[in-house]
């Protein structure tokens, strides 16, 4: 039976894992981590029986030891709590599912663990993709995408050479602002950003999605996975979310994968790799769905993508100001503090300011994203 360490058990992700989980009946949970909602963690907690769970703080930990108090499970908190639970001996695969990132410390301490990762977690690679590729093939560990784009294209990959990769197809679906002109975005509410057309996905990447900040980053991602240029991934819109991403090769062949709009597929995909297991998505009827159509994007108006395409290209720690930026961009907006396109303008600040360092270390990425919150802060 393999035993799963579960990162961010709380959020979307996480309890579409546990979803997967609970309905194959074959895996165990070894340690879960969450953030402040200690509630719905005990209730995981209770069902999976851990033998480790992690919440962000010491006061949250104190409020779980009360509800937990009549079970035999090891409770910690904080960064050093998290990479407890990424490194627990018992765990065969961890799945980072938390957001932001505080995701690469643990990550990072998974795999020097010899732990194979279902990644959940873009600003990982984002941020640090030339430490964690680089050491995953060190420690022989192997990285299983979990975004259901990255999942595609590994599918499309599987059994090929990728030494004979021409170009990446990264679908979009455009979010709920596609067509729209910058004009028609000044006065965006939060909760028309929040209508994503197709997907059900937490508050911060379903805003990610709008602004296409969030397929920027799925560019730098692929970039790092498989091991390509950024000038050979190419952005497609693709209204339908059927056709999930796609790989053409040097023979101008292209290799598809679709499928219903459902992140229990790739999940379930990444933690029982190779092996393909029944899952009850929704099926596609192609006489129902008629066509599928394509858009190219519009990197004017929805400059999150024209922004990490620049960031890539530059290496560097800009790809960590960039997503640093669009962090607290994104969440002064949940807040209501600014307004839609002061977003992009924030990005592009920090972009344009932070002083640039070629390889950066762990510590310089997180110093970066210090730096870049204190610019933030003394300018909105």
């Amino acid at each position: 039976m393999k035993s799963v360490s579960l990162l961010g058990s709380t959020g979307s992700i996480g309890t579409q894992t546990l979803d997967v989980i609970r309905k194959n009946n074959d895996i165990k949970v070894v340690a879960l981590a969450a953030g402040t909602r200690v509630k719905e963690l005990a209730e995981q907690t209770r069902e999976f029986k851990p033998q480790l769970v992690s919440v962000k703080t010491q006061e949250k930990a104190k409020e779980l030891k009360v509800l937990l108090s009549d079970m035999d499970v090891k409770i910690v908190y904080g960064m050093e709590g998290l990479i407890e639970a990424a490194t627990i001996d018992e765990a065969d695969i961890v799945v980072t599912a938390v957001v932001g990132m505080m995701g690469i410390e643990p990550t990072i301490a998974a795999i020097n663990a010899h732990k194979d990762i279902a990644l959940a977690n873009k600003e990982t690679l984002v941020t640090a993709g030339h430490i964690i590729i680089n050491l995953a093939k060190e420690k022989n560990v192997s990285i299983y995408p979990v975004d259901s784009e990255h999942s595609a294209i590994f599918q499309c990959l599987n059994g090929e050479n990728r030494g004979q990769i021409d170009k990446i197809l990264l679908t979009a679906s455009g979010g709920p602002f596609r067509g729209k002109t910058r004009k028609e975005l000044e006065n965006v509410t939060l909760a028309d950003a929040l209508k994503h057309p197709n997907w059900a996905m937490g508050r911060k990447i379903t805003i990610d999605s709008s602004t296409m900040v969030n397929k920027g980053l799925e560019v730098i991602e692929a970039q790092w996975l498989f091991g390509v240029p950024v000038d050979k991934v190419q952005v497609i819109v693709q209204p339908q979310s059927i056709i999930h991403s796609m790989v053409q090769f040097v023979d101008g062949g292209v290799m598809a994968q679709l499928g219903s709009p459902d992140m229990r597929l790739p999940i379930q995909y990444a933690l029982y790799y190779p092996e393909r297991r029944i899952l009850d998505t929704k099926r596609l009827d192609f006489y129902e769905l008629a066509q599928i159509t394509f858009e190219k994007p519009d990197m004017e108006t929805f400059k999150g993508l024209k922004f990490a395409y620049n960031a890539a290209e530059r290496g560097g720690n800009i790809p960590t100001a960039m997503n640093a930026a669009n962090e607290l961009a994104v969440s002064r907006f949940l807040d209501e503090k600014i307004k839609y396109l002061d977003i992009y303008d924030i990005i592009e600040y920090a972009m344009e300011n932070i002083k640039y360092i070629d390889n950066p270390t762990v510590e310089q990425i997180l110093e970066t994203e210090k730096t870049v919150y204190e610019m933030i802060e003394s300018r909105w």
